[in-house]
């Protein structure tokens, strides 16, 4: 028993933690619905400018919460923009779902909920700067990002905001 814990301490400081890297500023802006203030965004990679997922990456998406929103409201959310923007299966939008509910959590007002795309193309999660889960499937990363950095995004204006393009 005591072997054992040993080996899950040893283990468990050798293991690197994913940690949020620090990242220059690309842009910032708002997302609004109807009336409501929903959250902040901003967007951060290595040298503050952005040029594709793969010549960018690490590349930082943060959200900062201004109301209450569940897991599942947010989870229906990102499924909704993968069908407007078509570029991903049903299959897909589905087992990605399934995996961002075992990520996830409910979110309340002032809670930052960010993304890091890493260079493999993989995407960690961290809830106020811990990390809280990862999803290594490298098709995910730029289908998750291009919600609100593809050209077709639903949210043009916060699109310009975070791209810094005025």
């Amino acid at each position: 028993m005591r072997k054992n814990l040993l080996s899950v301490v040893l283990l468990a400081w050798l293991w690197p933690a994913a940690a949020m890297p620090d990242l220059q500023l690309v842009g910032e802006g708002s997302f609004r619905y109807l009336f409501w203030q929903l959250y902040d965004a901003r967007l951060k990679t290595s040298d503050g400018s952005f040029d594709g997922y793969q010549n960018t990456a690490p590349v930082l998406l943060e959200l900062t919460y201004k109301r209450s929103i569940s897991r599942d409201q947010f989870i229906d959310a990102t499924v909704d923009q993968w069908q407007h923007l078509g570029h991903s299966s049903t299959a897909q939008q589905q087992d990605w779902a399934n995996q961002l509910k075992g990520i996830w959590k409910d979110v309340g007002r002032g809670d930052r909920l960010a993304a890091l795309l890493q260079p493999d193309m993989t995407v960690d999660f961290f809830l106020n700067g811990e990390a809280i889960g990862s999803v290594t499937d490298t098709e995910f990363g730029p289908l998750f990002f291009d919600i609100w950095l593809h050209p077709d995004t639903s949210a043009p204006a916060l699109r310009r905001q975070l791209l810094a393009a005025r």
